[in-house]
């Protein structure tokens, strides 16, 4: 086990407003992050401007993958944005080793959140505990509930990490549409992985990493370190995302249903699909105000199972901290 504080960063692809991103990178400078490599996934205005934003900082990477930045990388630029970020991170985790210990990989709408002092050491401090064989470590995500007052988000999620536990959890706490949902989520219930740099034949995925033909060596999980995952903070948010989600992103129709469907259960995709056609926009608000917001019902069912917690991100006082200059 290291004593020495580790040195860590991270690689996130990002297509956002130039004000989300200033927020992301924000937000983990000021825990610490000693390397952002940023891939803003257009050429656009916002985007040209975050990229002068970024490149003032003195700890952030920030690179324009434009469809010259593909050409020059030798090949097109991929039609999947799954595909970009697989590219994205293989490139970035050559760019880190000798620059960090550790890179994660995660989303403009993923905030690390230790569990105790939330200062510059605290990640940093988690990440070398681990042990010296330890490879790569996984963060589980908490989701965002949408606040109903017009306060910052502040509630979020979780589930338990045991597969029949949380089947039948999901189903208690969400009685509507439990059967159908991995733990009540809209998106990913695996967390992101911390992995370490200058491991010959280590490969990124999204939500796991491989060294040669063994899928997460060694794994270990970092208790002490979630992943708050703002994926669906608002209804104007989730409907502006959602035909986009549907189609190529994170209710696509090759994601499987989280029970079989000899047992009734359906995918993600068919049922929000489903809702939409049979009840427009009016059913597709129903499911969000029961499973995505902060109704004072849900956040009890999810306190009596120890899956509600709050946090303040507090992300306006840190931008000005970080980027006083936008």
């Amino acid at each position: 086990m290291n004593t020495k504080p580790s040195k860590w960063g991270l690689v996130s692809t990002i297509k956002a407003p130039v004000e989300e991103v200033l927020n992301f990178c924000a937000h983990h400078l000021d825990l610490g992050a000693h390397r952002l490599f940023i891939y803003l996934d257009d050429d656009s205005e916002g985007h040209r401007a975050a990229f002068e934003f970024l490149s003032a900082h003195p700890k952030v990477r920030p690179l324009i993958t434009d469809a010259a930045y593909w050409e020059k990388r030798g090949f097109k630029r991929r039609e999947k944005h799954q595909s970009r970020q697989f590219e994205n991170a293989k490139h970035a985790y050559r760019r880190a080793t000798g620059q960090v210990d550790w890179l994660t990989h995660i989303d403009v709408d993923e905030f690390l959140w230790p569990m105790a002092a939330q200062d510059k050491h605290t990640v940093a401090n988690v990440l070398a505990a681990l042990p010296d064989d330890c490879l790569c470590a996984r963060m589980r995500p908490w989701e965002a509930l949408a606040p109903s007052d017009g306060y910052p988000q502040r509630d979020f999620k979780g589930l338990s990490i045991a597969a029949a536990q949380r089947r039948a959890e999901t189903e208690a706490i969400y009685p509507e549409y439990g059967m159908h949902l991995n733990g009540g989520f809209l998106s990913h219930v695996a967390g992101k992985m911390f992995y370490r740099t200058g491991v010959e034949a280590l490969k990124v995925q999204i939500h796991n990493v491989w060294v040669g033909e063994e899928m997460n060596p060694r794994q270990q999980e970092l208790t002490d370190l979630r992943l708050l995952h703002c994926h669906a903070g608002s209804w104007d948010h989730f409907y502006a995302a959602f035909h986009f989600r549907l189609d190529k992103g994170s209710y696509r129709s090759e994601l499987r249903p989280n029970k079989p469907a000899e047992e009734g259960g359906i995918s993600l995709h068919d049922l929000l699909s489903g809702l939409y056609a049979e009840g427009g926009e009016a059913a597709l608000r129903r499911f969000y105000d029961t499973v995505c917001a902060a109704d004072s019902g849900l956040i009890a069912r999810l306190g009596e199972k120890g899956l509600h917690m709050t946090a303040n991100l507090d992300l306006d006082a840190k931008r000005q901290r970080h980027f006083p200059d936008f």
